[in-house]
């Protein structure tokens, strides 16, 4: 056992020192933490006033223009000519004429601009005169635009998920999507990655003839372990690092720039000890106030309702499960060929599983709790990318015990088959290796 000890610490040491280890350790919690940080710090310095001039030939329009919080209107009186001079004067950013025929002829509307129209603001613009066209159109039609107005309700259900103990919390459906698929591809990156360090490693000592010197004094199945786990080892030291770093900065975020991170959730906009609130000023306090909610403090408040401690435990878990059993794979095929050209014709098969789950990746976000999910979730070759996509959205704890386990079962498998391939191809040279002599080595060995 001291020997597998000793290999695992020079495999884990010797990574561990490497230039590349250092600077991905770094850039991994800058990046996750940026995913966050950054659509809020760029909302914020993008957040400057849009000024638009209206020339209305119809008269009809000039106070259907309200202000938003960066999106200015002002109604000119002169013509279009003048008013785009303006604009090229830097007074304006973009001109809105509204012709005579405009009513008649919607598609006579113009919005000049010297630069690209700002996008939000062209959509408010268009919102705005399609609601007023409608309006026009309905009193000309005789029907009273009020009555359609009081019909007219717009919809926005809020998600709720009832816990096993009874506990409701806010659900974000678009959170746990985002969450599942960026988890489940991380499993799929550090499986690849770090499996693919095991292969090389294993396929560099038998070229250059060292795994001769060292199967003297070890085991080849000691050997196999030894850099499958000190490997594994390396991939979780970083990870832990990246989760402490990440929390650290985006925490200091928070703490430094807590506008960034704004969020009113839905249960506080209508607390009030001095009023009782009608529906409609209820809606009117729910808009007013949620306008200024930033991206991050939606997204931070929607990870608030994941259940943390389980989605790292089982990140954990499933990338070590994944890895082992993926990297004994590896590590078999590595013993098996003399060269990385070689390894090709066995990497086919063993990664197609793994493309596979992050292909119906896609599919499982849209039904994670439907039947190929289920199955997906615990086929050992495929678990470890479709369970994590699926455990934001809400797993029984049974149906991770039951994974969990039919994972540990197919790495005891597959470790029993690589040893047998490990055993004898290590030390094979100068052979083309096929898939029958490696059927004879299973058998044989």
């Amino acid at each position: 056992m001291s020997k597998t000890a000793t290999i695992i610490k020079r495999e884990f040491l010797s990574r561990v020192k490497k230039r590349s280890f250092i600077v991905m350790t770094i850039l991994g919690p800058l990046l996750m933490a940026a995913i966050i940080i950054v659509p809020a710090v760029v909302a914020q310095l993008s957040d400057s006033d849009y000024n638009i001039a209206i020339v209305d030939d119809t008269r009809l329009f000039y106070d259907r223009f309200d202000d938003t919080n960066n999106i200015l209107f002002t109604p000119l009186s002169t013509n279009i000519d003048r008013a785009i001079e303006f604009m090229h004067e830097d007074r304006f950013d973009a001109v809105l004429h509204i012709p005579e025929i405009a009513f008649e002829a919607p598609s006579s509307l113009r919005l000049f601009s010297e630069k690209s129209v700002n996008f939000n603001a062209k959509l408010l613009v268009e919102r705005i005169l399609q609601t007023e066209f409608e309006s026009l159109k309905l009193g000309h039609a005789g029907i009273d635009k009020e009555i359609l107005k009081a019909i007219e309700t717009p919809i926005n259900i809020q998600a709720i998920r009832i816990k096993d103990d009874g506990e409701l919390i806010t659900d974000y459906p678009e959170v746990s999507m985002g969450l599942g698929f960026v988890s489940g591809f991380l499993i799929y990156i550090f499986i690849f990655l770090f499996g693919s360090q095991v292969l090389r490693g294993v396929l560099e000592e038998k070229t250059s003839r060292i795994v001769e010197i060292i199967v003297s004094s070890v085991k080849p199945f000691q050997l196999m372990m030894g850099k499958i786990v000190g490997v594994g080892m390396v991939g979780l030291t970083q990870f832990l690092i990246w989760i402490v770093l990440t929390f650290a900065i985006v925490t200091t975020f928070q703490v430094i720039m807590p506008d960034l991170f704004r969020f009113t959730p839905d249960e506080q906009v209508f607390v009030t000890s001095t009023q009782v609130l009608s529906a409609e000023e209820m809606e009117k306090q729910k808009e007013q106030i949620q306008q200024f909610d930033t991206t991050a403090g939606q997204i931070m408040q929607g990870l608030s309702a994941i259940n943390f401690p389980v989605m790292i435990f089982s990140f954990i878990f499933y990338f070590l499960g994944g890895y082992l059993l993926y990297a004994a794979l590896f590590a078999a095929i590595g013993s098996a060929v003399d060269n990385e050209a070689d390894t090709q014709q066995f990497m086919l098969p063993v990664t197609i599983p793994l493309l596979l789950s992050i292909i119906m990746a896609q599919m499982v976000i849209s039904n994670p709790s439907g039947p190929v999910a289920l199955w997906l979730s615990m086929i050992p070759l495929t678990s470890p990318v479709i369970m994590m996509v699926r455990i934001p959205f809400g797993v029984s704890y049974e149906e991770i015990a039951l994974s969990a386990g039919l994972l540990v079962i197919g790495f005891i498998f597959t470790t029993m088959l690589a040893a047998r391939i490990y055993r004898t191809g290590i030390l094979m040279y100068g052979k083309k290796t096929s898939y029958r002599e490696l059927w004879k080595w299973i058998r044989h060995a």
